[in-house]
């Protein structure tokens, strides 16, 4: 349990403070985690539970997995103390009197400030080394935490004479989790690759080393996702790389209402992967026709009902039959 792994490492230090974190930062954790996989759900990766366990991959994707866990872990801070779940933490009142572009700061704005703090000393403690791969990830923390802050809203209520809005109040509030995600799936897709001098790097010399970091790290926002290696192919199963193959996998071949992603399932998992689609036929008894009888019964029957699934399969596989009938 990833979460459990971040929070146990303060769990030990006995600080009443942290046991009362930890719970949330368990929580944040999953959250992120559930968000991941709900972003990548038709893709090749699609954050298996192994992304959070593998430390030594340095790929776009494990930039993301540390960005929306980071994220998760603040989001579920800030979340709980606005709430009034936590002890000693409450509304972020600072701003609260003072005069806004045409509004009155007040209300209960979420306290993203003690979401970050705790959040920073809970999930950058994992990253104890002075390497390439600890700064990294740690760039990609900060990422994470300036994503909720970045996808906040500001909410107003009026005041006055029939709601005339003479004045306006206003004060700031977390946005669906799912913007977060979003969000951060952007800077997925935009994510760029660190280049640091390997000559330094290689010198063996603390100095330039942390130079030739720091150097790199310069020229790149922080709200940019950075990393060191290029993805491997997730088409083919590798599990030294927590590469699981899309064969097997689900796609979907036809239906109403799907999104892009859905839609180009079948093409991205089962033929751009060399694969074919196969169509698999489930049959399913439930209970139907189902009558109340007084007093006081209900009698159904049992009916049978076939599911039919798409899943990436070898070409020459199953009963020989091509049905790669997906989109090109």
């Amino acid at each position: 349990n990833p979460g459990y792994a971040v929070a146990s490492n303060f769990l030990m230090t006995g600080s009443k403070d942290y046991l009362t974190y930890a719970k949330s930062v368990q929580v944040g954790t999953q959250t992120g985690v559930q968000e991941c996989k709900r972003q990548f759900a038709w893709d090749r990766w699609n954050c298996p539970d192994s992304a959070t366990q593998l430390k030594g991959l340095k790929t776009r994707e494990t930039a993301f997995v540390h960005a929306i866990s980071s994220a998760g872990v603040m989001y579920t801070l800030t979340r709980n103390c606005s709430l009034g779940e936590l002890e000693n933490c409450g509304c972020d009142g600072s701003k609260n009197g003072k005069l806004g572009r045409g509004w009155l700061w007040g209300g209960c704005s979420a306290n993203v400030e003690f979401g970050e703090r705790i959040s920073k000393e809970y999930v950058d403690a994992e990253e104890t080394g002075q390497d390439s791969r600890a700064a990294v990830n740690l760039h990609n923390n900060a990422a994470g935490r300036l994503a909720v802050k970045d996808t906040m809203t500001r909410i107003c209520r009026c005041h006055g004479m029939s709601e005339s809005c003479s004045v306006k109040t206003c004060w700031t509030q977390l946005s669906d989790f799912r913007a977060v995600g979003n969000y951060l799936r952007i800077k997925y897709i935009h994510a760029e690759k660190l280049d640091i001098d390997q000559k330094r790097m290689n010198a063996g010399n603390s100095a330039d080393i942390q130079g030739a970091i720091m150097d790199a790290l310069g020229s790149i926002a922080q709200s940019e996702l950075i990393y060191l290696q290029d993805s491997p192919d997730y088409c083919r199963k590798n599990a030294s790389l927590g590469a699981h193959g899309t064969e097997g996998r689900e796609c979907l071949l036809h239906g109403q209402g799907l999104t892009q992603g859905e839609r180009r399932s079948c093409r991205r998992l089962c033929h751009e992967c060399g694969l074919g689609v196969e169509e698999k036929r489930t049959e399913v008894m439930s209970s139907c026709n189902c009558k109340f009888h007084w007093c006081c019964k209900v009698h159904c029957e049992d009916c049978a009902h076939v599911t039919v699934k798409h899943v990436c399969g070898r070409k020459d596989g199953g009963d020989g039959k091509r049905r790669d009938r997906g989109p090109k």
